[in-house]
């Protein structure tokens, strides 16, 4: 078993038995314009030493790819498979087919992206949500309500199709995920995630229907949505603490098979990941999730979605 891997001290730790074999795919580790609590190599040696099997960079400034491919390389000693993707933020080159290229490309001759994302902060949504002024909104990504998808999002779909990499819906409202998600789906999209910390279960419910897993992530129901911080630039906003009781009542409807969670640790207000991870997985079971459903989200989903690899597997993608 797994959990024999850990010291019976580390498994009366609410949540640290359950992390053994986990796969956090949403870790800030990387060089950044605010403080981190880990650096990318010591965020593996963690995730290593608490018996995960998988860690996915996340970056707002740039393709995280290539520093995935650079800690494959370093630590594949430790176990954990590491993977990047791109976020397409207007300071990682935007909404452009070629950044995506360039990091499904990225990599010392193999890897590549395994993810890409829209936009997580500059969307209508999140800016409007923030008070931004109205000429900043303009310039935030938005989804028209009706019509087919504006260019290059078609292309930016069909160039993940085409590698089976995970499409991430970002931060758009609930209703503009949905048509995303229904578009993207109709144009052969089968790998897709959408945050879903503020969807309602009548949103939470279209996504699965188009195939879209949903992922919890523990920063926007933890005690960083209590304080301002410069997340992309020197202003500083909160997001809104979501509903965690609404959350657990989504997946109970959708059920765990369709839902991933992950952590969204890395920020100087946060736990180090491991322990941000630790205290989410403790969350979900103090609210009723048993170890199976917890192993589902935590481990099972990511692992299949991400093509997440174990060393013994042979050599990593």
């Amino acid at each position: 078993m797994l959990q024999e891997a850990v010291p019976a001290a580390a498994r009366s730790v609410p949540g640290m038995g359950l992390i053994v074999g986990a796969v956090d795919s949403h870790v800030h580790c990387c060089p950044h314009i605010n403080q981190r609590t880990v650096t990318l190599f010591d965020a593996v040696r963690q995730a290593s030493a608490a018996r995960m099997t998988g860690l996915g960079l996340m970056d707002v400034f740039a393709n995280t790819s290539g520093l995935a491919a650079l800690a494959n390389l370093e630590l594949a000693h430790l176990g954990v498979d590491v993977f990047g993707g791109v976020i397409l933020e207007p300071y990682a080159g935007g909404l452009s087919p070629r950044v995506v290229q360039t990091a499904l490309g990225m990599g010392y001759g193999s890897g590549g992206a395994r993810f890409v994302s829209l936009p997580c902060h500059h969307t209508a949504f999140v800016a409007r949500s923030e008070r931004r002024s109205p000429a900043y909104v303009e310039t935030c990504l938005s989804i028209p309500g009706s019509g087919p998808l504006g260019d290059p999002l078609p292309e930016i779909i069909d160039l993940c199709v085409e590698a089976d990499a995970v499409f991430n819906l970002g931060h758009l409202s609930g209703p503009e995920m949905v048509r995303v998600a229904e578009l993207a789906a109709a144009r052969g999209c089968r790998s897709m995630i959408a945050p879903a910390g503020y969807l309602t279960p009548d949103e939470a419910e279209a996504l699965v229907a188009t195939g879209a897993a949903l992922e919890y992530s523990f920063f926007v129901f933890s005690h960083a949505t209590s304080i301002g911080q410069t997340m992309i630039d020197a202003e500083r906003h909160r997001f809104p603490r979501a509903d965690f009781d609404m959350a657990t009542d989504i997946v109970r409807q959708v059920g765990p098979r369709n839902v991933i969670i992950s952590s969204d640790s890395g920020a100087f207000v946060l736990p180090s990941p491991v322990e941000a991870f630790r205290c989410f997985i403790a969350m979900w079971q103090s609210s009723g999730f048993d170890a199976a459903a917890l192993k589902t989200m935590s481990a099972d989903n990511p692992a299949r979605l991400f093509k997440v690899r174990h060393a013994s597997d042979g050599e990593r993608p």
